[in-house]
């Protein structure tokens, strides 16, 4: 094997390995720089309203009821005791309509973005209820408490102005606390009370913010939820899609149609279940472009384009025979891990593609010019500078096509492996690593 081109692999191989080490590193920066827009949007949370999730309104009439027990004392005789325990009977609403318009906003933490929302929303229902009879009460020693009518909603700061409750067509006062629903407000139903059965009419009018995300509780047998926006890029999650919805640049518009038969919202309430998991709609107001996801997955490419770049510089130093210093190779790689990190630091303070095309243009110049003089030719360092332009292009279009990168990804190594091929087919490789022989006089 000949010596010297043994020891240009291990070189090339070395160095391939010591470029993972600031690739890392800035994989690490950009990470770092995701967590710090975490806590920004926890900051504007903590000050602002996080997160909100409305449930409701739902009917609750609180009662106690009586418990007879048989127990044991020490010497093993029987003891009849009794203990009253707190409990609750929900009535959901027969149907339930919300129409609401999203006004987006937003607040900074340093560099860092936030997206805020005002929710403008009226809520109307009727709520149908049976209550057990007087006879039945006492037969089970059942003593019905004050009935009230309860919303919840997960960060009661977000409330902006009073919201309007009216029942039946009469407006009365709300309190804070929603009982068993947890955070939220409630109004207490006027004396003397309920019936045994009948029906509520209510409607709701409140304003509330929040910060990032919406979550709306089908609480009703029936429900139908219409929500409009100006924002132009929704995330529609939780247990429920629209049932149709219309996106633009000009905002979007979405239509919920829920039935009980299909939520489990009213058992997992009922149950008492952890409110934050009971099922429901959710709308995001999410970033077109997450610039650290963005370069995150940039980064991962790294190495590749190091891989590629080197393998590049060898077929030239055997095609051309034009010796490349080790050192040359690693200020190359450096040159383009360098890119990465002038991504990451240009995108927080403009547009995406506009930090990226800033990023490797400034890569490629100096890229460009640096091999200019190392191969010893203009045109040979403007055929790598395209090569690294080429480069760079697919690795943009791998980001933007994340649905579709695998098979770009899986194409391009193709077109480089033909490439290589069709560029090393007449090297033979046998008497390139045969040992050099000495000249016989």
């Amino acid at each position: 094997m000949n010596r010297p081109l043994l020891l240009k692999l291990l070189a090339i191989i070395v160095l391939t390995l010591l470029i993972l080490i600031p690739l890392g590193l800035i994989r690490d920066t950009v990470q770092d720089r995701q967590q710090h827009r975490q806590e920004a949007i926890a900051s504007i949370a903590a000050s602002y309203a996080g997160g909100q999730t409305i449930t409701g309104p739902v009917l609750v009439v609180p009662y106690k009821i009586k418990i007879d027990e048989v127990a044991q004392d020490a010497e093993g005789k029987k003891i009849f005791r009794s203990r009253n325990e707190n409990r609750q009977y929900l009535f959901f609403p027969k149907d339930l309509q919300m129409q609401g318009e999203l006004l987006p906003n937003e607040r900074y933490r340093g560099l860092h973005k936030v997206h805020v929302y005002e929710l403008q929303s009226s809520f109307n229902g009727r709520i149908d209820y049976q209550l057990p009879p007087a006879a039945q009460l006492a037969a089970e020693q059942i003593t019905l408490s004050h009935p009230y009518l309860a919303i919840g909603i997960s960060d009661v700061r977000g409330l902006l102005g009073a919201p309007l409750l009216k029942i039946g067509g009469q407006a009365l006062p709300l309190e804070q606390g929603a009982g068993g629903l947890g955070k939220g407000m409630h109004v207490a139903l006027p004396q003397p009370g309920l019936a045994e059965s009948g029906s509520l009419d209510v409607s709701l009018a409140m304003t509330v913010a929040g910060t990032e995300s919406l979550a709306i509780t089908p609480v009703g047998d029936s429900n139908r939820f219409e929500l409009s926006s100006s924002w132009p890029h929704p995330q529609f999650g939780g247990s429920f899609l629209p049932r149709t919805r219309s996106v633009s640049e000009q905002g979007f518009r979405a239509v919920w149609e829920v039935s009980s038969l299909a939520s489990n919202a009213q058992r997992q309430l009922r149950s008492g279940d952890d409110k934050t998991g009971v099922e429901g709609l959710d709308i995001q107001l999410a970033e077109p472009v997450n610039i650290y996801s963005q370069a995150d997955r940039a980064t991962k490419y790294g190495l590749l384009f190091v891989l590629l770049t080197f393998v590049g510089f060898f077929i030239f130093e055997m095609i051309k025979q034009l010796p490349i210093h080790p050192i040359q190779y690693l200020l190359v790689g450096l040159g383009l891990a360098i890119f990465f990190l002038i991504l990451v630091s240009l995108s927080e303070h403009i547009a995406f593609w506009m930090a990226y095309l800033a990023a490797s243009a400034a890569c490629i110049s100096l890229l460009t010019f640096y091999l200019s003089q190392v191969l010893r030719s203009v045109a040979r360092g403007l055929g790598f500078g395209a090569m690294l332009t080429l480069l760079y292009g697919t690795l943009y279009g791998l980001l933007i096509s994340e649905d579709n990168a695998l098979m770009l990804g899986s194409l391009m190594l193709f077109v480089i492996l033909a490439v290589i091929m069709i560029v090393t087919r007449k090297i033979d490789w046998y008497q390139t690593a045969a040992p050099n022989k000495p000249e016989i006089a």
